[in-house]
């Protein structure tokens, strides 16, 4: 494909609360064996792009951990290849990144020495399976300037979470509102934009020397009337896991038969870091029902409508009622979960009860004594 890809996973999200504490929004576990960028770089994978940059910052350890070999993904080419970029003090500089737009500029030799003519910037936060190269046929068609990928969230989520757009009949946007108060519309952008190569670099040198480091803010909506700017709406499953309520809802989705296959039996695949785990275990006495239970979990005890991630372990007389249990979570016997999602590298102690309440999904973050010295 003759574009190279981007990756802006260096973000934090207030509305993940806890959850974020640990770890980058990108890093969030996804689907029992996933995390949320596998889904970008899958995309970008099958969509046969070789050359791929993941911008880190907030919390990255763990993401960076998961980033340690391209094969995964198959980009370890002789050509091409993933790249991790983190900020980096220099000479001219020392600032973190303080806005997509400045994460571009800070490492806009990347961009400079590459040779593809068009770029994909994608964001670290979104669960779908996307083929790039058709956004790219329609940018070129459009003869675009900007191309966003769209999606339609009526009935699935706050479109002011968002930002709003508004087309004409042929697919121009017209109007571009980031995070209104009020949405006029349910039409969003997915954080997906392509770009040719040459003029974003133009347009990130002209941004910083006016000290604006805003992708969407300060270049896409500013030089919206000036450049010409087109949607391509995504018609498939698209999600965005920013909040704890659109995180547990997109994971809960993955329940559903037509979800899981459309992701799991489906071409094309969706590739992760593998882990050498044995299956999962069920004990004499235990009862799973509508559940994702994922490598290396041991079961004793009740689990319905729940997600357990890798090396869960539940113990006798439990009940799981519609929860997430993170990776690496020890659960003790006599012990009620509903409505709850358990941190990774939880011990949770016996004859305990955690109920999220009102339709609120609570976060439990228990002290962990097993590794306690």
């Amino acid at each position: 494909m003759r574009a190279v890809g981007i990756v802006l996973a260096g973000g934090n999200s207030s509305r993940m609360k806890e959850l974020s504490n640990k770890r980058a929004v990108a890093a969030m576990p996804i689907a029992g064996g996933y995390r949320s960028i596998d889904f970008i770089l899958s995309s970008m994978s099958n969509s046969h792009i070789q050359k791929v940059a993941v911008f880190t910052q907030y919390n990255a350890k763990s993401l960076n951990e998961h980033l340690n070999s391209s094969k995964w993904w198959d980009f370890g080419r002789k050509q091409g290849g993933l790249y991790t970029f983190t900020p980096t003090t220099t000479p001219k500089n020392s600032y973190w990144y303080r806005g997509t737009a400045d994460a571009i500029a800070q490492n806009l030799d990347f961009l400079k020495n590459s040779h593809e003519p068009y770029v994909v910037i994608a964001s670290g936060d979104g669960v779908y399976k996307l083929d790039y190269s058709k956004v790219l046929e329609y940018h070129i068609a459009k003869k675009a300037d900007f191309t966003v990928v769209t999606a339609d969230v009526s009935g699935r989520d706050d479109p002011s979470r968002f930002g709003v757009v508004k087309t004409d009949a042929d697919g121009r946007i017209t109007d571009f509102e980031e995070k209104p108060i009020s949405a006029d519309g349910s039409q969003v952008s997915t954080g997906i934009y392509v770009v040719r190569r040459r003029q974003l670099i133009e347009l990130i040198e002209k941004a910083v020397e006016e000290e604006r480091y805003d992708l969407v803010k300060d270049i896409i909506i500013r030089y919206k009337g000036v450049k010409r700017v087109y949607a391509y709406p995504i018609e498939t499953y698209w999600s965005n896991i920013s909040s704890v309520e659109s995180y547990f809802k997109t994971n809960m989705d993955f329940l559903k038969p037509d979800v899981r296959n459309y992701f799991f039996k489906q071409y094309p695949d969706v590739y992760s870091k593998v882990e050498d785990l044995p299956p999962a275990k069920y004990n004499a006495g235990s009862f799973v029902r509508n559940s994702l239970v994922s490598s290396g979990c041991i079961i004793n005890g009740n689990v319905e409508g729940s997600i357990l991630f890798k090396k869960v372990y539940i113990g006798n007389n439990c009940s799981i009622k519609n929860s997430i249990i993170l990776n690496d979570v020890y659960i003790g016997d006599n012990t009620h979960i509903e409505n709850c999602i358990v941190e990774s590298r939880d011990t949770i102690r016996a004859n305990t009860n955690y109920v999220g309440e009102d339709g609120k999904i609570r976060i439990v973050v228990e002290k962990n004594e097993r590794y306690a010295l």
